[in-house]
């Protein structure tokens, strides 16, 4: 069964490299079209890109075979909030600008404007944050089940009380 754990840890890993890469390119796009302004967006933008820096970073070290140890879930779910933050500021800036739709109206994607990227950013935010809060509870499920393993002990057959 660990090699199960195992296989889905790296292909979730593989996942929150993708993403992580996808919305360090998107945002930092739009921190380079966006050299002139106020502070408020640009600051946001600035979160999510150093947010995406340290998920790649990560992601791409326990992708490695030797580093494919669970014990990390404290940071899987510190950078899973993270993750929910910046797409709760993504969501929350959305008010002001001309991008219209709700939250999980991601039609515009494919569409190469401002409102395609910054859509694009949002949707691939929210699913590396689910991706990470699974890496964390794959991380739980493999410590709880290997502690529970090593803490049963069974008696040997005629031995009584």
């Amino acid at each position: 069964m660990p090699v199960i754990s195992r296989i889905v840890s790296m292909g979730l890993r593989a996942c929150e490299l993708g993403f992580a890469g996808v919305i360090a390119g998107i945002v930092g796009s739009q921190l380079h079209d966006h050299r002139s302004g106020d502070g408020m967006p640009l600051a946001r933008f600035i979160y999510i890109e150093i947010v995406a820096g340290i998920s790649l970073l990560l992601a791409l070290l326990w992708l490695l075979p030797f580093a494919a140890g669970f014990a990390h879930w404290p940071v899987d779910i510190f950078l899973s909030f993270a993750w929910f933050a910046a797409f709760g500021l993504l969501v929350e800036w959305i008010g002001g600008s001309t991008c219209s739709g709700d939250t999980f109206s991601w039609s515009q994607i494919g569409i190469h404007s401002f409102c395609g990227r910054y859509r694009a950013s949002e949707a691939f935010s929210f699913l590396s944050a689910i991706f990470w809060l699974l890496s964390a509870l794959v991380g739980l499920w493999f410590i709880h089940r290997e502690g529970r393993k090593r803490t049963t002990v069974v008696a040997p057959a005629g031995e009584g009380a």
